[in-house]
């Protein structure tokens, strides 16, 4: 009997939430008891500072420039190498639970597989293209697939819609009645896409997608080595969790954020110091980010508003830190506790008040790109507890799955796997983040750099920029990434060789996706 390997994703994370990591407002006993038994990393990064492009790379080991999916509403090729297919070759049984969004799932005409699939076999009328297949599909011998609410054809929202249909409206309306993103304000405070939701905790997708993984857990053989992917849609906008828990935190208890400029001046000086659609964004004048609810205003964000989403952002936070308690549970009672690997991390996190500003999109700082990371390896396998600071990236995930079943890192996987410590890493470690977007005739193009010592992003040429923009921040100096010193002369030397190394990163060998027009809804 091997090692087994227990992923847990959840969505939109900040690395900021969770108490090992100096996290205040959510409590988090079980991910930090994983943290302190294992390897937790300070200076994870992804790939993409969105869902698909990002969860692309993790299961593919590869940057959204090499797999294609360089933003939301870009499928994943079906044929895309995986992970989870290199594992089920060398016999692992492989699942993934909950949020898969390789592909887009606002569908309509049934294009993509993901929303083919019925891995629950429940019969339906409502959208004809479920065909009741069962099959491995990207590697995963059971996919049961699940995103934020009951909008659309996954099973989550087919399951509850059939078994509760009378808790349906209990969820935010993500999209309005043109079919735009949603910016509606609720709760106590008129915060955008902020929710008391009347659903029973139990029927909330955060218990689904632990019911379901532990479900398929405890079919398995015993003896089976195993890779199951829980990916848990929380705590993605909007913020509806079950009204039960939702009063747990009290958000007008809840700390504004650090980096919540208070005075409306001093946002506006900071934001006026960054590439320029930062400040466009912030004024309204143009909305170059994915999900953010186009008839939005950044501006008219209050500090109250801030506390409550940041309240109902931690509720959600600690319930899923309870359903991964439930699922550690059964692994220990199936006696699979010395031999499972646990690897818990996001895909990419939220501004939650930063700079006046919510969501995400091309906004290169620690909100969006700091993300918690937490390795606990298979106790079996003798690693003690460590801390790595040096910057390592979600790309290396795939590899690192590879070698915790004796295999090697793949040809087509571009990340090696993490480092166990700090002395493993490279001294001249660094990560990229890629950002390609074409949005309301809006076209992004930003490349990242994170070294141990500095920030660098430059902006490509586009509709929104000239090619001549760029961000650099010192982390030890501004940790907060509050002064863009890209243009500075005593910093010249260190932007010049910032830029070579991402000049490397975009002639490395093989060939580039190249992005073109968004070909599907998100």
């Amino acid at each position: 009997m091997g090692r087994k390997i227990l992923f847990i994703t959840t969505d939109q994370q900040r690395y900021d939430t969770l108490g090992v990591n100096g996290g205040q407002v959510a409590s988090t006993p079980v991910v930090d008891g994983l943290a302190r038994e294992g390897v937790r990393y300070t200076r994870c990064q992804p790939t993409s500072v969105v869902c698909m492009p990002s969860r692309a790379s993790m299961l593919t080991g590869q940057y959204p420039s090499t797999h294609g999916a360089w933003m939301n509403g870009v499928a994943l090729r079906v044929d895309a190498p995986s992970v989870a297919a290199a594992l089920h070759d060398v016999g692992y049984a492989t699942a993934l639970v909950g949020k898969a969004h390789f592909e887009p799932f606002l569908d309509p005409f049934g294009r993509f597989v993901e929303n083919a699939l019925s891995n629950l076999g429940v019969p339906t009328v409502e959208q004809p293209w479920f065909d009741g297949r069962l099959g491995v599909h990207r590697g995963f011998d059971v996919m049961e697939l699940a995103t934020h609410g009951v909008l659309g054809p996954l099973h989550y929202a087919r399951w509850f819609r059939r078994t509760h249909p009378e808790a349906v409206e209990g969820f935010y309306p993500v999209l309005d009645a043109d079919l735009n993103v949603n910016a509606a304000g609720g709760g106590d405070t008129g915060a955008p896409q902020v929710h008391y939701n009347d659903v029973a905790r139990e029927w909330y997708h955060t218990e689904w997608v632990a019911d379901r993984t532990i479900a398929w857990l405890e079919g398995l053989d015993p003896a089976r080595d195993w890779f199951c992917w829980m990916s848990f849609p929380d705590p993605h906008h909007p913020w509806d969790p079950p009204a039960e828990a939702a009063r747990r935190v009290d958000w007008r208890e809840v700390p504004l954020p650090e980096n919540y400029p208070e005075r409306r001046e001093e946002r506006e000086r900071l934001l006026d110091a960054k590439a320029r659609h930062w400040r466009l964004w912030y004024d309204g004048r143009v909305v170059s980010n994915y999900e953010a609810p186009a008839h939005w205003v950044p501006a008219t964000l209050t500090a109250d508003q801030v506390r409550e989403v940041n309240a109902l952002n931690a509720v959600e936070v600690e319930l899923i830190d309870e359903a991964i308690g439930r699922v550690l549970a059964v692994v220990e009672a199936r006696g699979w506790g010395e031999e499972t690997d646990v690897v818990f991390t996001s895909d990419h996190g939220e501004l939650q008040g930063d700079f006046g500003l919510l969501f995400k999109g091309p906004y290169h700082v620690d909100g969006l790109l700091r993300l918690p990371l937490v390795w606990r390896p298979a106790r079996s396998a003798g690693v003690a507890p460590a801390v790595v600071t040096a910057p390592v990236s979600l790309v290396s995930l795939a590899a690192t799955f590879l070698e915790i079943a004796g295999g090697q890192r793949p040809s087509w996987a571009e990340g090696d796997p993490l480092p166990l410590d700090d002395a493993a890493a490279p001294s001249d470690a660094a990560t990229v983040t890629e950002w390609d977007s074409d949005l309301f005739g809006v076209d992004v193009h930003v490349r990242t750099i994170l070294t141990r010592s500095h920030l660098y992003s430059e902006y490509g040429r586009g509709a929104m920029h000239d090619g001549t923009e760029a961000e650099l921040y010192d982390l030890a100096e501004d940790p907060l990434q509050r002064e863009n010193r890209a243009d500075d002369r005593g910093t010249r030397a260190v932007r010049d060789e910032l830029r070579e190394r991402l000049a490397a990163h975009e002639a490395r060998p093989g060939e580039r996706a190249t992005p073109g027009r968004l070909v599907a809804p998100v």
